[in-house]
Order: C-alpha cells, then structure tokens, then sequence
C-alpha cells in the first residue's frame, strides 16, 4: 500500500516540478499567437475552453491504453510501478509536451511534418508512411476489441454487424467539425474515466486492500520470466501509462484548438501524468484483487487473457452497479473514442504531407473512404498479431519523436539531455524488443540486450555528431545576423 501511494505523490509531485521544468525550457511564449487563433477554420482549427481540451486530449491518448496496458504489465509485479513513475515524469510527459507544443509552434502540423524540420525529410518521408499505418492500426484495434465485447452481451446481432455499426460512427466522427461531436461528448467520456479510476483507487485504500510493496519484489514475476524477460518486455506492453508514441499522433488535434501555449503544460504535460495516475490504479488492482500476481496470471489465462474480464469483474466487485456500468463504458465507448480521433489522424497527416485542404467535405471523404476501407480489411486479421505489432510499432514512434524533441533544442542552444536521455533508453528497448520477441527476430537474449545497447549508442553518437553541425550552423546564422 505504501509503495503505491507514494507512486501517486510522485506522479503529481513530478507534474509540478518536472513539469514546469519541462515547460521552461521548451520556452512556452504567450506572447505567440497560437494555430487556432491565426487559422481557425471551423473545422479542425477551433478554439476550445482549456478544460475540455484537457478532457479530449486525456480520453484520445488514454482510450483502454492505461487500463490493458497496466494489467498486462501487472503480470511482471511491482516493477511495473518504478515503470509508471519514471515513464510518464522523464519519458511520456516530456514526449506528449514536446510533441503538442511542436506542433502548436508549426502551425498544428502532423507529427510526421515536425519531425522532418529537424530530423530532415528522410525520417520525415518515413514518419509518413509509419505513422500513418500505427494509426490505422490503432483504429483497428479500437474497434475489434469494443466490436467483440458487444457481440458478447449481445449474442444475437452479429460481430460483423457492430463492426459496420462503429466503422459507422468512425466515418462520421472523423469528417464532421472537431467542436461538433469530439468537443461536446468526448470531454464527459473523459470525466467518466477519470471516475472509474478514483473510484478503484479510492475502493483499494480504504478497504485496505493489501497491495504489492516495490522493495524486496523487483523480480521478475512473470510465469514464464525465460519467455518474457522484464526487459525489454515490460517496456513495450506499458505504453500509454508510462510513453506512447500514439500519443504524438493525438497531441496535433489539440494543438490545433489552444489558445495559449501556457495551456500546453496542463493540457499535455498534464495528461499524460493523469494516464499515468490510471495505469498505476490498474496495475494496483490487478496485482491486488486476485490474491497476487500468481492470481492475475491464472485469471488472465482461464479468460484468454481477455484484459477486459479483469476491469468487468474488478468494477463490479469494488463498485457495483455504478462499476458495471463504468466497466462497459471502459471497454467499449473509451476506446471507439481513440479508434476514431486515431482515424481524424490519419487524414490529418495524409492531408498535411501532400497539402490538401481539409475545408471542404470533399476533400475530407476522398482521404476518409481509402483508410477505412484499409482498415475495415485489417479487422479481419486476428487480434493477437494485430496488437503485437501496434504495441512495437507505437514505441518506435515514441523513440523518434524523443530524438525529434532533442533536436529542437539543439537549434534552440538549449540542453538537450532532458529528451536524448529518454530517447537513448527508449532505442534499446526497441530494437531488443524486436530483436527477441515472438513476432520479431525470436533471438536469445544474449544476443538482443547486446544489439539494443549498441544500437542505442551508435544512434546517441549519430545525434552528438548532428546537434555538433547543428550548433556551429546555428552560431554561424547568428553571427552573420549581428554582423
């Protein structure tokens, strides 16, 4: 219990401090017009109150991200506490900042876009392609898990059936103005999530709930610790409540709707530490509810590791009827609310790489009608291969969005450590990952540890090597200017 606690302090703790950190070097300026302010067009640049931007961008980057993503984790023990902490402070929380506020500072541009200024068009081409696929990816398994879990309380309409139902409501979520739709009904999903959550956390301390402690239980936990080492595994299956790279791909909606880039903090930074909170609450409850980790490993088992059976029976156990409740609208509407904005991404970032204007309907549907019709195809791939590859796919973004943040404040004279460090950690853990894991190289460890290491200095001394020229071509410009 008191590891737990003190890992929510941390989390808020980290908010306040490291955040305003965070927030000072990027140099937030109000002074600067903000994209929604200058190109507002009624239909992705809107203006928008700063608690309901805060509300959307949480439910967009949260989705069953946190929730999944903790009880899976959970599985590997307390670990995943350190993980959740460290993660959204000095990785998650400076990505989803950079990313919004890089995008608010190029005129709401796609992540894809952002990266190409300062990694060059290369990785900017690349990012366009990648981010491109991770999102349809991303709506695909949004709308596979919702669609299943209704089949299942609902036998006699057809999985097919729900799955045309919410493609449905996709098409319409992703064409229709963002303060239409997103702006009225997504800020109460958010508040709803946030419930589920103090809820849990608040059933789990007052009914004193004997929680894993951190110290004397950083082993791996893990029934099968030879398959599943903690590293790089852990890693990659926390991934909304610790870093995500999706978030990156979400931060540019937002971006486009603030009105002050003192917001960004709050909006950004702050989301990702309140996902943070939820993943540290999951993790908790998983690891708690089913008498230890041996419990929560035999339960997911027994229910086809179906993480969603987990929140159902939790919900209900802890808060009853209104945990029923809570539970669907966990497994079924939050995610369909990630599935779609996810979907809005996509042809945002197509529309930004080839500059077609998203004013008219038109131009929307001509973007929309390719990427659903990929998408509705890619349902019909089994799930289990599908979330493999999105959860590797999704980190690789995070990593290159780290790098992208870094470079920004080598243009800027700044000190980049506060992203190169994250991006350097965030490197080996992707190439170990792929390297090692059942849908990559399937290697021993003793080969993939070795390989992330050297993978992640070689990419650390390529970015000291570039900030070198960077920094000489910067105080060159400089000179030239006060001469």
């Amino acid at each position: 219990m008191i590891s737990f606690i003190l890992s929510i302090i941390a989390l808020i703790v980290g908010y306040f401090i490291y955040g305003k950190v965070v927030e000072k070097l990027f140099g937030a300026d109000d002074k600067i017009k903000t994209p929604a302010i200058r190109l507002e067009d009624g239909v992705d640049f809107v203006p928008m109150p700063e608690w309901k931007i805060f509300l959307i961008q949480f439910l967009n980057i949260a989705g069953l991200g946190p929730i999944f993503g903790a009880i899976s984790g959970a599985m590997w023990g307390p670990s995943a506490f350190l993980w959740i902490v460290f993660g959204s402070i000095f990785a998650g929380g400076v990505h989803d900042y950079f990313s919004g506020m890089l995008s608010v500072r190029h005129d709401g541009a796609s992540i894809p876009e952002v990266v190409g200024k300062y990694l060059g068009n290369g990785f900017k081409n690349f990012m366009r392609v990648f981010s491109v696929i991770l999102l349809v990816l991303t709506g695909v398994v949004f709308v596979s898990g919702p669609a299943g879990i209704l089949n299942g309380l609902v036998p006699s309409i057809g999985l097919k059936t729900f799955l045309y139902i919410i493609f449905a409501y996709y098409i319409i979520a992703t064409l229709v103005p963002i303060d239409k739709l997103i702006g009225k009904v997504y800020p109460l999903f958010g508040l709803c999530l946030l419930i589920m959550c103090v809820g849990v956390g608040g059933a789990l301390i007052i009914g004193g709930y004997n929680i894993p402690e951190i110290a004397g239980n950083l082993n791996n936990m893990h029934v099968k610790p030879e398959s599943y080492p903690l590293f790089p595994m852990l890693f990659i299956t926390i991934a909304c409540g610790a870093i995500s790279g999706f978030h990156s791909t979400q931060s540019p909606l937002m971006a486009r709707c603030i009105t002050s880039e003192r917001q960004g903090r709050r909006i950004f930074y702050g989301s990702m530490i309140a996902e943070g909170i939820i993943a540290l609450v999951w993790a908790a409850a998983s690891m708690t509810f089913f008498g230890g980790v041996e419990g929560l490993t035999k339960f997911m088992a027994e229910n086809g590791n179906n993480a969603g059976a987990v929140v159902n029976i939790i919900c209900n156990s802890l808060l009853g009827k209104i945990g029923g409740i809570l539970a669907i609208l966990g497994v079924v509407a939050c995610p369909i609310t990630s599935g779609d904005t996810a979907f809005r991404s996509a042809r945002l970032t197509i529309a930004d790489s080839i500059n077609f204007k998203q004013e008219s309907m038109k131009n929307r549907l001509m973007i929309s009608i390719p990427l659903f019709i990929i998408g509705f195809i890619l349902t019909q791939i089994d799930f289990g291969i599908v979330w493999r590859y999105f959860g590797w796919s999704n980190q690789t973004l995070a990593t290159i969005v780290l790098w992208t943040s870094a470079m920004y404040l080598v243009y800027k004279g700044r000190s980049h450590w506060m992203a190169s460090v994250p991006a350097v950690f965030m490197t080996a853990v992707c190439i170990t990952y792929i390297i090692v894991a059942p849908e990559g190289f399937k290697l021993s460890m003793g080969i993939g540890l070795p390989a992330g290491i050297i993978g992640a200095i070689l990419a650390l001394t390529w970015f000291l090597m570039t900030a070198k020229k960077v920094t000489v071509k910067v105080n060159a410009n400089k000179a030239s200017l006060q001469s």
